[in-house]
């Protein structure tokens, strides 16, 4: 089964390219993307552009609106995903655990509707 596990974050706080903490929490996602895909669970993942380069688009009756942004206010923001073929939700949840964000954010753990 399909499993997205979508990375939380708050970009605020986030190390930022040229920082101390920034070469290591990419080796740590390295590591996780190596493990999965060595595993053969890897189906897809990338990171996210900062949420200001973001639009929301919604249908108001016959009326298009964008918005900049995302479209909930949070302190957290997404800022990637990976898409995992587990055997079930436990194996997802022990792999959300291994990503560097479930560390300071949060990783959401949603199974994909095969259509």
């Amino acid at each position: 089964m399909r499993f997205m596990l979508l990375i939380y974050s708050n970009e605020k706080n986030d190390h930022q390219p040229g920082s101390a903490g920034f070469d290591e929490m990419m080796a740590g996602y390295g590591a996780f993307t190596e493990e999965v895909t060595a595993n053969g669970m890897m189906k897809a993942g990338d990171p996210l552009l900062p949420i200001a380069t973001a639009k929301t688009a919604r249908m108001r009756g016959n009326q298009a609106v964008i918005s900049s942004g995302p479209f909930a206010e949070t302190t957290e923001q997404l800022g990637g995903y990976y898409i995992l073929d587990c055997k079930d939700i436990d194996e997802a949840a022990k792999y959300a655990l291994k990503i560097p964000a479930a560390k300071q954010g949060g990783v959401e753990i949603r199974p994909i509707m095969e259509m």
